[in-house]
Order: structure tokens, then C-alpha cells, then sequence
């Protein structure tokens, strides 16, 4: 990297527009949208769609609720263009989806295009050419006028086609490509150059698409140059102004926010973020966080993680495991402070104490896109007892009492960062198990049986320590009193029971329960000591041995 950039590089200049107004406006309703992954998308894959996985791809969009749909550049290749009549003679477009397809400027394209359109009901026809001074410079090696003029030619050829789509309602869109690098005016210039050919009027709009085709500044600039395009550009209320945000400087998500704040009416964009470079503004990004805000984004993503397998099946595609609300990791806390909080969140939400969603670290309800709460929290050696507590409960009933979480966490916090790995719930109810239940020495309960009336108790036991068994009579207020006083009289060590707690492991006359008991011996020290079995009265007497045995 040079040390001085300046000498390399300018900053992009700011929009002259000193009262603009978008800052203080809130999105209220979603926009327009428009998917581009069957070609926008498509053409970024290294292996582009067959007609097969493009239908498959297709489909899935319709079902999102997707209304209008780019499916592709049909004079491209013949895979485009059979794709296109694919649709069309087999019925396979609802009444209330729209396609769409994109051109260039050239007559030949057009030509092809308008064949691939006939017998459609509904069509947007794109039509586009680049403005940008390094495109006319670099590219075309062409003057603004004559720029302005590859716009006017294509927009004519366009329209003399029209009475050729008898029965189709055409809808046509113009991109001025690379409008975040072209000077407004120029855009402005270009944009109403077509219009003039088209002649929208409010009955029947012509759609303006603005994209940022290359990011080259911040997001709140993107916002001012559609601010000026709406505020400046004739016959406003004839257009639909339409943003389509690549994603080169990452920003693409809060370029499309902030055009839609400045006046924008419609969206562009794909499934996953798809697309040249760094790809495509992510359209479920953008509609899931209107949801988030109570908004209705009317796309419909309830089964997110079955979206997502159809995309990557038919692109060949991997949406990262960081991806906003897609990806496998985004509903996944290892923190142990995080998954405390989220415990707590859940079960506040679970218990109905509120009626709007307010989770610590989780935006929305995974639940709404088909996401499970188990999946929330995972454990590795950043993780702490919240998170151990949660998963021994979501996934085994084992409830632990707060200070046994303390206790048990910091355990299995250790083992894990011996492991270096991030465990399972199954591997850590095995260190559950090893550490509490399956503590059998030195003491084992072999016999126990305990009878009384008045509060007044007798046990009689018969226990293994150290090898040898050991025949043991106690009385006490109940049956655990009468075992701990039992157990003393045979040279047990000094210790009082601090706390209790039991609960049922299923259900059914069969289930297991599981007892949780807390020790505090002589020296002030506190044990717990857990253990399961089908009699709880059993379970809570082995539990004193297994808190016996870990003080040990």
C-alpha cells in the first residue's frame, strides 16, 4: 500500500445539495422489490444456471412473494433465450409476477429480446448504457452527446417494437449504467433523453433505475445523489425511481436504506447478496430489517434455511456463516455473557412477560424464519455458564439450579479449552454425568430404606467406602436428614445441607427424576452433588453421596 494514497487516489466529491431532507425521513413501508439472481446473479457464477436450475431458482422467488423478477439477458446465449420461452409457453409466471429482461442499446439485442417476450402477459424491458466519464473515455471513446445518443437510438428501437408485444402490458426501464460515478447532471440529461422517446405519464410510469454499479463513495452520498435525481429530474410523479447497489465498499445494505430514505420507490437486488465482485445488494438483509422495525418487507422468509439450500444447489454459491440473518452462525452466541443474556431474554419472552420482542442480542425471533432456538447457543472455551446451563436444559431437562451453574460452567469451560473445540450438547452432558452422577467413590449407596411418622424419621442404609461396605442406621426430621445423620455416626465428614431441588426428567410413570443437592462443609466450603434415578426419594439420597465424593 502506497503511503501516501493521495497521490494515487482523490475522494469522491460531494453532491451539492445543502438542505437535503432525507436524514430526517423513516422508511414506513416496503419498496418495490425486484430480484435480479436470474441475471445479475447468474452471470457472476463461474458456471452459470442451466434452464433446470434457473426454473428451480424461479420458482422459490415467486414464492417469497417476489412480483417482479429479472430473468435474464435473453439475447445474450440460447440458454437465456430458451429459458425465457420456457416460462411463457409453459405457464410457469402467476398472473401477478412480472418479468423482466435487460439490453443494451443495440438493435440486433433488442431485436432478439422482443422475440424472446412474445405471449407474455407481463414484461419490464431494460434497457441500458454506461455514462460514467471513465466508461465514455476508456470504453466508448465517445462524447456526452454521442452518449446521449446510443440512449435515444435504443429507447426508439425499443418503442418501434412495441405493437409487436399485441396483449403483453409492457413496462419499460431505462439504467443509465454507473450512475454512482456520473455526474448528476449528466445522468439527469441522459435519463430525460429517454423519456422524451418513451413519454411516461402517472397513469402509465416509466421506471428509472439508478445504480450504484461500482461503489465509489459513502452510502450517505449515494443518498444525496438520489435525493437531487428526484428532486431535480422532470416529471417525477411519471417515474419510478428504482436503486440497484453493488456492494464493492460493503455498504450496499446501508446505500439502498438511505436511497429508499431519499426518495427511492423500488429495490433491486438478490437472494444472499449474489453478484459481480463482491456482489449484489442483499435483498434479504434489506426486507428483514424492515421486519425487525414491525414493518411488513411483503416478502416472505419464513423458511430461510430451505431458501437458502435451493440458492446454493443451483448456483453452486456458499452464503458465509456471518451473513445477516442467513447465515448458519448469525442466531449463535459463545460468549458466555451473551448466552446468559439470551437465556434470560428467551424465557422472558417464553413466559409472556412481554408483549414485543426484546431479546438481548438477537434482532428477531429466529422462530420467525424457521430457525430453532437450540441453535442460539453453542459452546466452545469463550463460553460460560449461561450457555452451559441452556443447552443441558433446552436439550435434556437438566435444570440447574443458578449456583450449580456456577459451579458446574467454570468445569466445563476447562474441558472444553483442553478439547480446543467448540463441544455438543451430547458431549456436554457426558461431562455433566462424569463429574456429578457417575461419582461413586469413595462413598456408593448399595441399600436405602426410611420410614417414619411426626417428623420423626429412621433410615437404615447400607453403603461401599473405600471398598468395604458399611451397614449405617440414622434418624432425622425426613429421609435425607435421617441419611446425613447416618452417615456421620459411620465417620463421615462434618456437613450440612444447604440447598435442595428435584424435578422430573420426562414423563410417564418410567421417567427418571434427577435431584440437585448443595453441601457445606466444616471448613465453609460448598459442594454440589447431582444424581438420577426412578425413585426420587433414591435420587436425593445418592445426590448427598455424589456432593460428598467431589469434596473429597
Amino acid at each position: 500500500m502506497l503511503k501516501n494514497p493521495a497521490t494515487k487516489y482523490r475522494p469522491f466529491p460531494p453532491v451539492p445539495l445543502t438542505d437535503r431532507q432525507w436524514p430526517a425521513s423513516t422508511l414506513t413501508a416496503a419498496p418495490i422489490w425486484c430480484s435480479v439472481d436470474l441475471r445479475d446473479g447468474n452471470q457472476a457464477l463461474a458456471v452459470p444456471m442451466n434452464v433446470a436450475q434457473k426454473l428451480e431458482l424461479f420458482q422459490a422467488l415467486v414464492k417469497c412473494g417476489f412480483k417482479q423478477i429479472e430473468v435474464g439477458f435473453p439475447s445474450a446465449s440460447n440458454t437465456e433465450f430458451a429459458f425465457n420461452r420456457l416460462l411463457i409457453e409453459k405457464n410457469h409466471i402467476p398472473d401477478d409476477v412480472t418479468i423482466q429482461v435487460l439490453v443494451q442499446a443495440r438493435e440486433d439485442l433488442i431485436e432478439r429480446t422482443v422475440e424472446s417476450l412474445h405471449g407474455a402477459k407481463r414484461v419490464i424491458i431494460h434497457l441500458y448504457n454506461s455514462t460514467s466519464p471513465a466508461q465514455r473515455r476508456v470504453v466508448f471513446g465517445k462524447t456526452k452527446e454521442e452518449i446521449i445518443q446510443i440512449a435515444r437510438q435504443g429507447a426508439q428501437w425499443i418503442k418501434d417494437r412495441l405493437p409487436r408485444l399485441i396483449g403483453t402490458d409492457v413496462t419499460l426501464q431505462y439504467s443509465p449504467e454507473s450512475f454512482s460515478a456520473t455526474e448528476l447532471e449528466f445522468s439527469k440529461e441522459i435519463s430525460e433523453a429517454v423519456m422524451d422517446i418513451w413519454q411516461p405519464t402517472p397513469q402509465r410510469k416509466m421506471i428509472l433505475n439508478l445504480p450504484d454499479t461500482v461503489e465509489v463513495a459513502m452510502p450517505n452520498v449515494h443518498a444525496d445523489q438520489i435525493e437531487w435525481m428526484c428532486r431535480n429530474i422532470k416529471n417525477r410523479e411519471s417515474l419510478l425511481i428504482s436503486l440497484h447497489a453493488h456492494n464493492d465498499r460493503g455498504t450496499g445494505t446501508a446505500a439502498t436504506e438511505l436511497g429508499l430514505l431519499a426518495g427511492a420507490d423500488r429495490v433491486e437486488g438478490t437472494l444472499f447478496g449474489n453478484g459481480e465482485r463482491t456482489g449484489n445488494l442483499d435483498v434479504v438483509q434489506v426486507a428483514l430489517n424492515l421486519y425487525m422495525h414491525g414493518i411488513d418487507p411483503r416478502l416472505d422468509f419464513t423458511d430461510l434455511s430451505a431458501l437458502r439450500k435451493i440458492y446454493e444447489r443451483c448456483t453452486g454459491m456458499t452464503v458465509p456463516a456471518r451473513q445477516p440473518y442467513s447465515g448458519e452462525l448469525v442466531f449463535t452466541a459463545f460468549s458466555g455473557s451473551h448466552q446468559d443474556a439470551i437465556k434470560k431474554g428467551l424465557a422472558e419472552w417464553e413466559s409472556g412477560g412481554r408483549s414485543q420482542w426484546d431479546v438481548p442480542y438477537l434482532a428477531i425471533d429466529p422462530q420467525d424464519i424457521s430457525r430453532e432456538y437450540r441453535e442460539v447457543i453453542r459452546v466452545n472455551s469463550q463460553s460460560g455458564k449461561g450457555g452451559v446451563a441452556y443447552l443441558l436444559e433446552s436439550e435434556f431437562g437438566i435444570e440447574l439450579p443458578k449456583d450449580m451453574q456456577r459451579e458446574f460452567g467454570p468445569i466445563a469451560n476447562d474441558a472444553v479449552d483442553r478439547l480446543g473445540r467448540e463441544v455438543c450438547a451430547e458431549e456436554l452432558k457426558a461431562m455433566f454425568w462424569r463429574e456429578y452422577i457417575e461419582r461413586a467413590a469413595p462413598w456408593r449407596l448399595e441399600h436405602f430404606h426410611a420410614d417414619g411418622v411426626s417428623g420423626v424419621f429412621r433410615c437404615r442404609a447400607s453403603v461401599w467406602r473405600d471398598g468395604q461396605e458399611q451397614k449405617l442406621t440414622g434418624e432425622g426430621n425426613g429421609p435425607i436428614a435421617a441419611f446425613v445423620h447416618a452417615l456421620q455416626a459411620a465417620g463421615a465428614p462434618r456437613f450440612e445441607i444447604t440447598s435442595y431441588k428435584e424435578h422430573s426428567l420426562g414423563a410417564g410413570e418410567g421417567a427418571a427424576a434427577i435431584a440437585y443437592i448443595q453441601i457445606k462443609l466444616a471448613d465453609g466450603k460448598l459442594r454440589w452433588g447431582a444424581a438420577v434415578d426412578t425413585n426420587i426419594e433414591l435420587a436425593s439420597i445418592k445426590a448427598v453421596l455424589s456432593a460428598l465424593n467431589r469434596s473429597a
